[in-house]
């Protein structure tokens, strides 16, 4: 692959993404920055919340889980559809009859400030864990690849990639990724398709033909009716609804972008819209798992797992896909990044700072306070990919679901207990 094209595409690329934080940012504020001065447009938030949902790791994994489970992780998106309807009419309307920058202002008006502190602080711990596990995997994907055969090595590849975020997000926040989420989603959503066609194309088959051909392999299988197996679909379909429930409708970084939006109904549409067309995506990307592994059969091509896809496109593919699927990837990449970056200095500044009450300040003051924990935040981003760089992979995994769980679940407690119950408890 030709380095100096790859190189010139991605500059290109930034470029783009800087025209629209410039665009963007004119005149922005804080209000601007947490929450788009509650005038993003529910379509483009609903499209670019395509890429946050997905993100890199989206992008390489799914496909490799056909070999194994085939199409069985639709079970989970299923779950994930239903979630997105409790979380349009259940916790949408809370938020949005509370006027809250941040969500977890709930929790001060329900339980008081201790929890209210507490909520926040499992999403910034959950959340940077999380956001900086999904970069350094892909920017591991992108360093193997590419960027070794250039001699550049991972500290520096991270640090550009990092640098890049903090620039185009540093003044606009919610207001600009916004619109550069939804470019970002579009270049991911046109990657995906043109390899899809490029290997249906190479395999001389049209789409009824792939779906024969990949139900006699035996990766089209939906629905694990097995009640001890851990895909067994009612498991399936009730996690995939509370996960969505926890991680979109309890995280800052998600329901940043709907609050932005002017009205409750617009919200509410957006949600709905976007639910519908991750079905979509995510079936594509299955569709896309099984066109690789026909593919791999026939070029005698022994892989499987989340590599399958970047060791194809980018060592058996023509050159030229292979620079799609970069495109794809780091579009991929960029929306869960810039939106993590965005919400976690959000909520630092919000709920832990408490700098929307503070009337002591002035707005440059906290404005100037606000950029600089976005680069503090930048920085712990880098410090903790480079530690993942050190550990085993398995092991980020691992602590990221463990870290998860300890975090999310209560979360989803608190909010239950507060939305069900009439029960009075505050602690201040």
């Amino acid at each position: 692959m030709n380095a100096s094209v790859i190189l010139t595409i991605l500059i290109a690329y930034f470029l783009l993404l800087f025209v629209i934080s410039y665009l963007t940012s004119r005149r922005a504020d804080n209000h601007s920055f947490f929450i788009g001065n509650k005038n993003s447009h529910w379509l483009l938030v609903s499209f670019g919340m395509i890429g946050t949902s997905l993100s890199g790791v989206t992008f390489i994994s799914v496909p490799g889980t056909v070999y194994t489970t085939g199409f069985q992780y639709m079970q989970v998106v299923i779950g994930y559809f239903i979630g997105y309807f409790a979380v349009a009419y259940i916790l949408l309307p809370l938020y949005y009859r509370m006027n809250l920058t941040s969500i977890y202002g709930y929790l001060d008006h329900r339980f008081g400030h201790s929890a209210y502190k507490t909520g926040a602080g499992f999403f910034i711990l959950s959340r940077t864990l999380g956001a900086t596990a999904r970069l350094y995997l892909v920017i591991n994907v992108l360093q193997e690849f590419v960027l070794n055969q250039l001699g550049v090595p991972f500290v520096l590849t991270t640090l550009i990639i990092l640098v890049m975020i903090v620039l185009y997000t540093y003044k606009g926040g919610v207001k600009t990724i916004v619109w550069t989420d939804t470019l970002q989603t579009l270049c991911m959503l046109v990657s995906l398709v043109i390899c899809v066609l490029w290997i249906m194309n190479h395999l001389h088959l049209d789409f009824s033909s792939c779906l024969a051909q990949m139900q006699h392999e035996g990766y089209t299988r939906w629905f694990d009716w097995k009640f001890l197996d851990s895909n067994f679909f009612l498991k399936s379909l009730v996690g995939g609804a509370f996960i969505t429930i926890t991680m979109t409708g309890m995280d800052q970084e998600m329901m940043q972008k709907n609050i932005s939006v002017n009205t409750l109904a617009n919200s509410q549409k957006n949600m709905i819209t976007f639910s519908s067309i991750i079905l979509g995506v995510n079936l594509l990307f299955l569709f896309l798992g099984g066109l690789l592994y026909l593919y791999a059969t026939q070029m005698g091509i022994q892989i499987m797992g989340d590599k399958t896809f970047p060791t194809i496109a980018l060592q058996s593919m023509p050159p030229m896909i292979g620079v799609i699927f970069i495109i794809g990837l780091i579009s991929a990449l960029f929306p869960s990044a810039d939106g993590a970056l965005t919400a976690l200095t959000s909520s630092f500044c919000v709920d832990i700072l408490g700098m929307n009450s503070d009337g002591t300040k002035s707005p440059e003051t906290k404005e100037r306070q606000r950029k600089s924990i976005h680069l503090v935040f930048a920085l712990v981003f880098l410090i903790l990919i480079l530690v993942f760089k050190w550990i085993n992979e398995q092991s980020i995994i691992s602590l990221i679901l463990l870290v998860a769980s300890y975090t999310y679940g209560p979360l989803l407690g608190l909010f239950a207990f507060g939305i069900f119950t009439k029960v009075h408890i505050r602690y201040n």
